[in-house]
């Protein structure tokens, strides 16, 4: 196996920090435009949103159009594609339903998604306004803006996401990490063993030998 990598690194630690601000001779700067190009995401609170509008209308003819053959006229999901509306009030259910109303805690999350992976093989063919109306649509679908509602850049931040106060920071390092990191017990422990059930009456162990 070749030592170049390492060779490399310790040159250039040999170097010091002069030879790491004059760089290595390799590449190029990325140009703005693009950096720009892979520049998408969409923040929480609304940084990265371009400029645009869309109205449910406009909104409603492009989902049929684009969409529905996946999800539904009314984001119902067909077969097993994903259901983008309702589900409000399942998520403490036995089978809660997970949609843009019921469970995503951020409009951001639809945008970016539906602007960057949408629509199914044919990712990032619609444009800005296309999106800002496809959303707007979806919100209509989940009872969060009325019929004549137009989204855009100005008024995004304005709609309140039903699940936003769902989500918590993992606290798993402070609360069950130390709980299960804890020494075993060993003391009081018992002094007999009963066993309540064998595992053939529980049919977890195959009946053929050869299996």
């Amino acid at each position: 196996m070749s030592r170049f990598p390492e060779l490399l690194i310790a040159a250039l630690l040999a170097a010091g920090p002069v030879a790491a601000a004059e760089g290595t001779g390799l590449g190029r700067l990325a140009l703005p435009e693009e950096v720009a190009a892979w520049d998408l995401d969409i923040r929480p609170d609304g940084l990265g949103l371009p400029e645009g509008s869309g109205d449910v209308a406009t909104g409603e003819e492009l989902f049929s159009e684009r969409c529905a053959v996946c999800h539904g006229e009314f984001g119902e999901g067909v077969d097993n594609w994903p259901k983008l509306a309702g589900g409000q009030g399942t998520l403490d259910q036995a089978d809660p339903q997970k949609t843009i109303g019921s469970y995503w805690p951020y409009l951001s999350t639809a945008w970016d998604y539906v602007h960057r992976a949408m629509p199914f093989g044919n990712a990032r063919s619609l444009t800005v306004d296309e999106t800002y109306a496809i959303v707007a649509y979806l919100l209509y679908n989940n009872d969060l803006v009325d019929e004549d509602f137009t989204l855009s850049r100005e008024n995004f931040l304005s709609v309140q996401m039903p699940n936003a106060d769902g989500f918590f920071l993992d606290d798993r390092a402070t609360t069950e990490i130390p709980a299960f990191s804890k020494p075993p017990c060993m003391t009081d422990c018992k002094t007999d063993v009963k066993i309540t059930m064998h595992a053939t009456v529980l049919d977890v162990t195959p009946d053929d030998a050869t299996d």
